[in-house]
């Protein structure tokens, strides 16, 4: 009886996991965009470079993203035009969360500094390899079934 109550539990989870799943990645792909609008309106020249995370390992997602957040409140829109445009894609960003288990040591400090499109850059490049380790989650628990 504990066996089949066991085992009932771990299908309850893991179907929840693979609804959830789906949701993220689209979730992901929509940020991946947002960062592609906004490479080319963001100015380039004359501003702060800024800490740019580059191939953190799947501990630190997490906290490559919160620098990633930290660091597109100081990104400049590159003329008026695209001002209020800009401003909703940074909130937009701002928003983003990222839950990734396991703790990781490095600061955002102890990264290079880019320029901005440099910066954008490498968040896609971020969002791209949590989409990936995401997918491959995904495919294994659908194997597993």
């Amino acid at each position: 009886m504990e066996r089949m109550i066991i085992f009932c539990m771990l299908f309850f989870c893991s179907s929840m996991a693979l609804t959830a799943a789906p949701h993220k990645i689209v979730k992901y792909k929509q940020i991946f965009k947002t960062i592609n609008l906004l490479e080319p309106t963001v100015k380039d020249k004359d501003v702060e470079w800024l800490h740019t995370p580059e191939n953190p390992v799947e501990e630190c997602l997490s906290a490559a993203v919160a620098c990633f957040q930290k660091g597109t409140l100081k990104l400049q829109p590159e003329n008026s035009k695209v001002n209020s445009t800009f401003t909703q894609t940074i909130k937009t960003l701002k928003r983003f969360t990222l839950s990734s288990p396991g703790k990781c040591e490095s600061s955002c400090e102890s990264y290079e500094k880019k320029s901005p499109r440099e910066f954008l850059k490498s968040f896609a490049k971020l969002i791209q390899q949590v989409i990936r380790v995401d997918s491959s989650f995904l495919t294994f628990c659908k194997q597993l079934y």
